[in-house]
This record gives C-alpha cells, sequence and structure tokens, in this order.
C-alpha cells in the first residue's frame, strides 16, 4: 500500500503505514544545529531510542556551543555525528583539539566530514580527504565516519556542471573506506525525485562505489521555506518538482511532504534488496518537532519514541 503525495491530512485522519516505508524509515537520521536544538526540552519525547543526530557545524558557530549540544544528546541516550567542516578548520592541531574535546567531553565516535559552505578555507583544509588522511579520526577509534554525497553534482566542486571531480573523489573516499576500520557512508543533500536518485545510485555501484547511501530527505514545511533552502544550499534538478507545485494556486499554502519521495525509494528498495540506498537523514526544515512527528507517524522505529518504549 502507499501514501498519497501532497495530501492534507485531517487532524483525526489516521496515517495509513506502508510496511516498506516502514522498513525504509528503519534506523532513520536527523540533523540539528545548537540554536534548534536549544530550543527543544526533551529529545526523547520525539525520537526513538539510538537514533542519529548529527549536529550541523555552521560558519561561526563556537566550538563549545557545539560540544555542548553533542554532550547534552549523548546525556539523552543519542548517538551524535557532529559535523567536521574542513573550510573552517584552522590546522592539525584545532582539528586534534576538536576531536578531543568531542570524545572526552561528549562521548562522540561518529563524524561527518564535508568541505563546508564557505568559499576561502580559513586554513589548511579545503576538502573531507585532507581531514581523513591525517589518520587522526583511525587513531581516535572514529566508529563511524561519514561523507557527503552529491546525487545531483555540486558545483562548487565541477564548475562546469560535470560529476568529473566529484567521481574522483569518491573513488579517494572508496579506497579509504578498505583501509579504515570505521564504517564509512555518503550522507547526501536533500532531494525531492526519486528517479534520478535512484539513477544516481545505480550509477556510483556501475563505478565500483559500494559505500552505503544515507539520502537526504527534507522534512515537511512550507513550500516557501523549501525553495528558499534549496536555492541556498545549491540543490538543483529536482527543484523543478517544487517550482512545478508552486504553480498550483490549490498547493501553495499546504505543507510540503515527503511521502512520495519516500514511497517510491522505499517502493524500489522492497523489490530490490540490493539496492545501496541504506537509510534516509532528515533535514528538519520546517522544524525538528514536525519532522520527528512525521516519521513517527509514518513508521520511523515502529512510531515508538523513547518517552513511550
Amino acid at each position: 500500500m502507499s501514501l498519497l503525495p501532497f495530501k492534507k491530512k485531517a487532524a483525526e485522519e489516521p496515517v495509513i503505514v506502508s510496511p516498506e516505508v516502514e522498513a525504509f524509515l528503519d534506523g532513520y537520521s536527523i540533523e540539528v544545529m545548537p540554536r534548534t536544538a536549544g530550543k527543544v526540552e526533551d529529545f526523547r519525547t520525539l525520537l526513538p531510542k539510538g537514533t542519529r543526530v548529527y549536529v550541523a557545524h555552521i560558519e561561526g558557530t563556537p566550538i563549545d556551543e557545539m560540544v555542548a549540544t553533542a554532550k547534552r544528546l549523548n546525556d539523552e541516550g543519542y548517538p551524535v555525528m557532529p559535523h567536521f567542516p574542513a573550510r573552517i578548520i584552522k590546522d592539525e592541531a584545532t582539528l586534534a583539539d576538536w576531536i578531543a574535546r568531542y570524545q572526552g567531553e561528549a562521548d562522540v565516535k561518529q563524524a561527518l566530514l564535508l568541505a563546508g559552505g564557505v568559499d576561502k578555507p580559513h586554513g589548511d583544509y579545503h576538502s573531507s580527504m585532507q581531514l581523513l588522511d591525517t589518520g587522526l579520526f583511525d587513531k581516535a577509534g572514529f566508529t563511524h565516519l561519514h561523507v557527503a554525497g552529491h546525487p545531483e553534482g555540486n558545483k562548487d566542486i565541477d564548475a562546469d556542471g560535470s560529476t568529473k571531480n566529484v567521481m574522483e573523489a569518491l573513488g579517494w573516499k572508496q579506497e579509504f573506506s578498505k583501509r579504515t576500520d570505521a564504517s564509512m557512508a555518503l550522507a547526501t543533500q536533500f532531494c525531492f525525485e526519486a528517479g534520478p536518485v535512484i539513477e544516481w545510485a545505480d550509477s556510483l555501484v556501475e563505478a565500483g562505489i559500494d559505500i552505503p547511501v544515507h539520502i537526504g530527505v527534507a522534512g515537511p514545511a512550507k513550500l516557501q521555506t523549501l525553495i528558499k533552502f534549496s536555492i541556498a544550499c545549491g540543490v538543483g534538478a529536482s527543484l523543478k518538482v517544487l517550482q512545478k507545485r508552486a504553480k498550483d494556486v490549490t498547493k501553495l499554502l499546504l505543507p510540503f511532504e515527503p511521502d512520495q519521495f519516500i514511497t517510491e525509494l522505499a517502493a524500489h528498495k522492497a523489490a530490490n534488496p540490493d539496492f545501496n540506498i541504506e537509510k534516509v537523514h532528515f533535514f528538519p526544515l520546517g522544524g525538528i518537532k514536525t519532522n520527528a512527528n512525521w516519521a513517527i507517524t509514518h513508521g520511523g522505529a515502529s512510531g515508538v519514541p523513547v518517552s513511550q518504549q
């Protein structure tokens, strides 16, 4: 059974939980920032036990706030995966200090390594590969190291619109995955159209990239909010899904929900168990509570937050 896309649900109307979607949402992760996390009184009322929580490190956020947020989440029982944006890390001493603080104060064992959304590096690093190549994460015993995936390419990396440099970087990361003890995955930017995502994921396998994919999904939000974030984050081809909907006056004021995108990917995964998209990673652009409630009602971790377990 499938979920109907873009259907406004009455408060009393129960959501029909698809077994395929429930299986696809199993082990989903979600992203927060110190600022947004501070608005949540207790994550245990929102997230299922064991939910991985990424902590985004935006330029200008003090490391003290990042570590405090990671500690708070860890204390509430969630595995934490902070961002390490290469371009805002000054040097190896700074990187080593961040790793030591995360581990010593917040028991962090996971990290998302990425270039970071700034044009000019603040110091010695400009790519996640340089961070990995320091060997500091392996030396510290990190259990999970995730890197960025780009289903629609990345013009910061390939200005000509190709995927040449992106694929070369993925080839390097594929080789790195063979010599690290950490589990690796590609955490992608959010997308809105399943077909091109499936084609991209299959193309990785054809290129010999077997790092599992955690597909980025924009949580429920106002259409205008999603379009704004999509443009700011460089979301490309699938943005047309939002633009097409924006032309329909009857849908313009309704919240956009990822039902169709998730349902199509879940169906493909059910029909192709070896499909390399293994997990869902939510970007709660419409708010953490809104996103968490959507996941719960659609069967994420059997629809039970920690407070009800």
